[in-house]
């Protein structure tokens, strides 16, 4: 009986830890809000940027909560924000990363402001509001939370509030990893790239995205003699260099296959109506692949860019008076490779498509990202968060190949393994021009606090103390 009291003190002691480690939900929505509010009011559209007003209060939030925050910046408008709470060390670092600049706007087309961050209807609208102030915003949560709850840490989580993103990484995460790594050095990454889908309001399933393409820029340039446009010339710049467009536009590089999209296809296919199971089986086997490519191509193109390193062409330059034929006309080529692409041989297979030696085929520069392993669908990370979507939304998890680009590029090229997340978007909000970098950008409340809770849920798993 003796005993008894400490049995006691214990349970209660554990009880009340429980306690205090649960949010109380209804305070931190409105506080969630309020924060997202006040980042997409911040015009921080890159270029010029400008990231240091949205710095600034992410910088003093969490120094409220006594979270000691950095600043660092190649230049003094564009900083990241790093900030760390220390773990036991008994496991290696987590770090959360997030963007705080986003993408030009036309006012004119939007029909609430674009940093207004109106809410209508259950939505918020901005520029940011998916791409990617949904993510600074549900980031911030966590570390306030950690924080007040005083959740026991077994490894260290970092915050990466990161400038220059969406086009000026140089001011962003590669001076963060050329100059200051062992700030963010990690065994884990979490940031933007996937997504949960809902069709017709219900859930279907969630994208984890575990590997991306590799961005190239090659230009096609056709020269010819000039002459009056009234005399027409075999040598026409123009009319070759729109022979060698059409040819590129219409060529199918071969089908490769790697683990993250093999397993995407299989687990798509298990949750999928019979006839689009069979087309995404079929990708599986070399002899039928080509049928379901096809198909692809017409229906579902995302899933025929998944299936290779694509070539779209996306800007043509020549001429500049009616009545002149150009000697010289350019087209440049949106290059997106798979990892294991050798690119000095990719660029001759160009060559032998364009087949016109009157025409140069050359890679010029662009904000290009680093090659790197694909994270791991056995981690301790992927089965975390398969887990949890399944908990919050009920849905299935397909490991996704981005067709895009994403600053994990960076930090995969130096081993770090590391997933893309975000919240439930509509499907039909891309098409209707309310997805990201569209004219109406949005979210639903309701997602940003789902997501926020099951972010919250995820890396209290992974790093705390057990």
């Amino acid at each position: 009986m003796r005993y008894l009291p400490l049995a006691l003190a214990a349970l209660l002691s554990v009880t009340v830890t429980s306690q205090r480690a649960e949010p109380d939900w209804t305070k931190i929505d409105a506080e969630t809000l309020q924060h997202f509010q006040a980042l997409l009011k911040f015009d921080t559209s890159d270029p010029p940027g400008h990231e240091l007003i949205a710095a600034e209060y992410i910088k003093s939030v969490l120094e409220a909560e006594g979270i000691p925050a950095q600043f660092f910046a190649l230049e003094q408008q564009r900083p990241s924000v790093v900030a760390r709470l220390k773990g036991s060390g008994r496991k290696r670092p987590l770090l959360l990363m997030a963007h705080t600049d986003v993408v030009n706007v036309d006012p004119k087309k939007w029909t609430f402001p674009p940093f207004s961050a109106t809410r209508d209807g259950g939505y918020v609208y901005g520029r940011g509001a998916v791409d990617d102030k949904d993510s600074v915003a549900a980031s911030l949560m966590v570390m306030v939370m950690l924080k007040r709850l005083k959740v026991p840490l077994d490894r260290d989580v970092i915050f990466l509030a990161e400038s220059g993103e969406e086009g000026s990484t140089r001011v962003g995460i590669q001076f963060m990893v050329n100059q200051h790594y062992d700030q963010i050095d990690a065994e884990y990454c979490l940031a933007e790239g996937g997504n949960v889908t809902r069709t017709g309001g219900a859930v279907k399933f969630a994208s984890v995205q575990t590997l991306e393409k590799i961005p190239y820029a090659v230009e096609l340039t056709a020269r010819g003699v000039s002459g009056h446009g009234s005399i027409p010339l075999k040598t026409n710049a123009v009319a070759r260099l729109a022979a060698a467009v059409a040819a590129v536009a219409t060529w199918r590089p071969e089908i490769r296959l790697n683990e993250t999209t093999s397993s995407y296809f299989r687990r798509l296919a298990e949750i999928s109506p019979p006839a689009e199971a069979e087309r995404y089986r079929a990708v599986l086997d070399p002899a039928k692949a080509a049928a379901a490519d096809e198909y692809f191509l017409e229906h579902e193109p995302r899933h025929a860019s998944m299936l290779r390193t694509s070539v779209s062409p996306t800007i043509l330059t020549a001429g500049y008076r009616v009545n002149i034929i150009p000697s010289e006309a350019t087209a440049t080529l949106d290059v997106r490779v798979l990892q294991d692409e050798k690119m000095p041989e990719f660029l001759e297979k160009i060559r032998k498509v364009v087949n016109d030696p009157s025409v140069e085929v050359a890679f010029v520069k662009r904000d290009t990202r680093p090659g790197g392993r694909e994270a791991r669908i056995d981690s301790e990370v992927f089965l975390t968060l398969e887990a949890q979507l399944k908990k919050h939304y009920n849905a299935p998890t397909l490991p996704t190949m981005n067709t895009g680009a994403t600053d994990m590029a960076y930090l995969r090229s130096k081993g770090m393994q590391c997933y893309g997340i975000g919240p439930a978007i509509d499907s039909e909000d891309e098409p209707k021009g309310f997805g990201a970098h569209s004219d109406q950008e949005r979210i639903l409340e309701s997602e940003l606090y789902r997501f926020t809770k099951f972010y919250w849920e995820v890396v209290q798993t992974l790093a705390k103390s057990n």
